[in-house]
């Protein structure tokens, strides 16, 4: 749909104050809820049929090629990998915009994921809260996946004691060596990386396609809602890296998994966050 055509954007709301940024309310919420975004994950999954799947089937088809290309090199692959949970929350955004279309009872189609991915352009040099905000966010995200994947594959290639280039190499040299910690050191580093990027990045960028935020409002609503909630959240975080872990295992569950988390984010998001308070992104399919 060429720009001219797309709905207008609802106005901006009033700005705020200086020194103050106006955050939504963040919702209290048990520790089993996570179970349940799973749950309403898998029926957004069903509904949204092949273009749920297909957001599957391209990160696991681009990580057999990885294998492919980096077989003989494994701290590379190691680095890739666990860079890529870093970046997931952008290459999920077209899920979120499936689960928000079925939440509103609008179709479901490639159009909507077409216009989810390139509308960006229509408002990349509005106010704060246009949908450039998602595109930063992105590239933040980019650069500290990218970030360790260099850390990672420096780290293992700098202090394991013998080269490694096999998954087996992988095991007797890093996380089975008598007297080394460089597989100790290895998850520390990942962490501290992790645990930051996880509290910033759970329910923005949902927040970021749904409602009319710039990048920090996001950022800090996600940071409210962990410390809100830390131990469900925990839980959720510990989810999303045993899930992920066992597609990339297997590449082929990355074509139901990846769409699964996906979607459950988007329930996690709405679960979290009121957001009522904040101007819609764009309005509902058809409203003027």
């Amino acid at each position: 749909m060429p720009p001219s055509k797309l709905p207008p954007l609802s106005p901006l709301p009033p700005p705020a104050t200086r020194g103050a940024l106006a955050l939504p309310g963040i919702r209290s919420i048990s520790l089993a809820q996570p179970l349940n975004w799973l749950v309403r994950g898998a029926q957004d999954m069903r509904r949204g049929g092949w273009l749920s799947l297909l957001h599957g089937l391209v990160p696991a088809a681009f990580g057999g090629l990885l294998v492919l290309l980096a077989r003989d090199h494994f701290w590379l692959l190691a680095g890739a990998f666990s860079g890529f949970l870093v970046v997931a929350p952008v290459l999920a955004t077209g899920l979120y915009a499936i689960s928000r279309a079925i939440e509103r009872g609008e179709p479901v189609n490639p159009q909507l994921i077409v216009q989810t991915w390139t509308r960006w352009q229509y408002s990349r040099y509005a106010a704060r809260g246009g949908y450039w905000s998602l595109v930063r966010f992105g590239l933040l995200l980019a650069l500290a996946g990218t970030g360790w994947v260099l850390t990672s594959a420096a780290l293992i290639t700098l202090l394991a004691v013998e080269p490694i280039n096999t998954p087996l190499d992988f095991l007797r040299h890093v996380v089975l060596a008598p007297g080394h910690y460089v597989f100790e050191l290895w998850l520390t580093m990942g962490g501290l990386l992790a645990a930051p990027i996880f509290a910033s990045s759970v329910i923005a960028m949902p927040l970021l396609l749904d409602r009319r935020v710039d990048v920090l409002q996001a950022v800090l609503t996600s940071w409210q809602a962990v410390l809100t909630n830390p131990v469900p959240l925990a839980l959720w975080a510990a989810l999303i890296m045993g899930l992920t872990l066992l597609g990339l295992v297997t590449l082929l569950g990355l074509i139901v998994l990846l769409p699964l988390l996906g979607h459950a984010s988007w329930h996690a998001y709405r679960d979290l966050v009121d957001a009522s308070a904040l101007p819609e992104r764009l309005p509902p399919e058809g409203a003027a």
